[in-house]
């Protein structure tokens, strides 16, 4: 028995935290991108349902494949379960954005 990949992909967007569960997810031929197909959701017949999540499948209904800068990633994990879909708020977390090199004035 083959069991399906699951990936847990952590981002970046807009100042939001995305944290989505896909089965498909490589290197990109654009360089500098992460290629994520396949993006997985929960069941719609659940009793309860959770907006955040409602809201991601909205913005994801149609998308094929979604190419992610690989300085957005925060990190990309294979996971045997998987979990809910959700966005939280970047600002005033624990995520530091990436170091840039210092700007050298001309003095």
């Amino acid at each position: 028995m083959t069991q399906r990949m699951i990936y847990r992909v952590i981002y970046i967007n807009e100042d939001e935290i995305y944290e989505l569960y896909a089965s498909k997810v490589y290197n990109s031929d654009l360089y500098g991108f992460i290629e994520v197909e396949t993006w997985l959701f929960g069941e719609r017949s659940q009793l309860l349902v959770d907006p955040g999540e409602e809201k991601l499948k909205n913005e994801f209904a149609g998308v094929k494949r979604s190419y992610i800068p690989m300085t957005s990633i925060i990190r990309i994990d294979e996971v045997e379960q998987q979990g809910t879909a959700k966005v939280s708020n970047a600002k005033g977390g624990t995520v530091a954005s990436f170091p840039r090199p210092p700007v050298k004035s001309d003095k």
